[in-house]
């Protein structure tokens, strides 16, 4: 059993593991969250975040002299250290936690000013008036919970372009292929296999430009607003070094948000990535639930569409294959609207100057973006990119078509073109 050491905060003294890095905050936020669900170390990707965020503040008070250089510099060091995955370990909170995020950030402070302290020969380097000067949760998390979620965003474009493709190729190779176009699941007229095909890449194609523009915005952050967006406790110039060394270190366009009130005391720009992220999902099922029901059958249904066969469908009916890929590619988007509707919650839960709520939202997003990209590559490659079109079925339901109805209806009247078709329909059923 590890031993502890005690250690003292603002509210008295606390056990701490000896061999962690991180400190009494830490500890204390430990208990107050013990909960199952996903740590801080299971998401690195906001661990990295907000170490980004430290590097540069880091330099930009050592730039502006308040912040010795070699502080800055062991900070730094710590900070790379974090960056290359070697303290994980020490990041034991869940992400799903009380008080806006301060937890996290404070985890990530100890653990910085620990392994700074060690690297200066066991210096006095404090979470809070070293790494975090000139900072507070309230301007480092959403700024880094931003940087975090981009990229896992841009991730899902490309699997949504991925998938686009793949449809796209569907339509050029079915480019001279009619079916029987069908509403309110009943038989209506005739129309190109690849005109569905592109509607469906159409949809994709919308959903990826929402995506990529909700998730750019995140990129405009609130660093430098400290408390409550008033930039109290920060130097001068600090917000415009800080924001400059993080695009430089990011290689993104990262930015000063144009209000920083607005980016503390709101969580609409994660909402609307959340949102962003249901809707594509969404399209994705459309996609799926219609290829899963133009294959269902094969002979008891529509049967237009051969879907690969993944996997035996049944544990007690030989021959029988399920699309399971397209279920997968439902099932995903049930869980994202979740999150959508998580999202809608905790943005009408915010009040005044800050939104504490950000930590559910950023669990949902770390977790959903991935989840669709993974679904969507999945079902491009698994699905759409092996099925086929049984030109044999959609041949023999083509009998079903009602354009020469509708071709009647112009010359004839709607009425007496209704009586021909009823009549036509009864002469076939008998």
């Amino acid at each position: 059993m590890t031993a502890a050491i005690p250690m003292r905060d603002s509210l008295g003294e606390v056990l701490v593991p000896a061999d962690a890095l991180y400190g009494a905050h830490t500890a204390r936020a430990a208990e107050n969250f013990a909960i199952p669900g996903p740590r801080l170390c299971d998401h690195p990707e906001l661990v990295h975040a907000v170490v980004h965020v430290k590097i540069a503040a880091a330099r930009a008070n050592a730039e502006l002299g308040v912040v010795d250089q070699a502080v800055a510099d062991a900070i730094v060091a710590a900070g790379v250290e974090v960056l290359a995955g070697r303290h994980d370990r020490h990041f034991i909170l869940p992400v799903l936690q009380g008080g806006g995020g301060t937890s996290t950030h404070m985890n990530v402070n100890e653990v910085l000013a620990r392994r700074a302290s060690q690297i200066l020969q066991n210096a006095e380097i404090h979470p809070n008036d070293h790494v975090n000067r000139g900072q507070s949760t309230n301007d480092v998390m959403p700024t880094a919970i931003g940087i975090a979620v981009h990229p896992a965003a841009m991730d899902a474009v490309d699997a949504l372009n991925r998938l686009r493709e793949a449809l796209l190729a569907k339509a050029h190779e079915y480019d001279t292929l009619q079916h029987l176009g069908r509403t309110c699941l009943q038989d209506a007229v005739p129309l190109p296999v690849s005109a569905v095909h592109r509607s469906q890449a159409y949809g994709i194609g919308q959903a990826v430009e929402n995506l990529a523009l909700t998730a750019e915005r995140l990129l405009a952050v609130p660093l430098g607003g400290t408390a409550v967006g008033t930039g109290l406790g920060a130097e001068d110039g600090f917000a415009d070094l800080a924001v400059r060394n993080l695009a430089a270190a990011l290689g993104k366009p990262v930015r000063r948000a144009e209000d920083p009130y607005y980016g503390l005391a709101s969580l609409e720009s994660l909402a609307a990535v959340t949102e962003a992220m249901s809707r594509a999902g969404r399209v994705v099922a459309r996609v799926a639930t219609d290829l899963r029901l133009l294959a269902s059958g094969p002979d008891g249904g529509i049967g237009e569409v051969i879907l690969p066969s993944m996997q035996a469908g049944s544990s007690i009916m030989p021959g029988k294959i399920n699309p399971v890929i397209p279920e997968l590619a439902m099932q995903t988007a049930f869980q994202l609207a979740g999150a959508a509707t998580t999202a809608h919650l905790a943005v009408s839960a915010g009040e005044l100057e800050v939104s504490a709520m950000a930590p559910v939202v950023t669990l949902n997003l770390l977790t959903g973006l991935p989840a669709l990209s993974a679904a969507t590559r999945i079902f491009a490659d698994r699905c759409v990119a092996g099925l086929s079109w049984n030109e044999t079925a959609v041949a023999r339901n083509l009998h079903g078509s009602l354009a020469p109805a509708v071709t009647s209806a112009t010359t004839n009247g709607y009425e007496a073109a209704a009586r021909d078709a009823y009549a036509h329909r009864e002469a076939t059923d008998q």
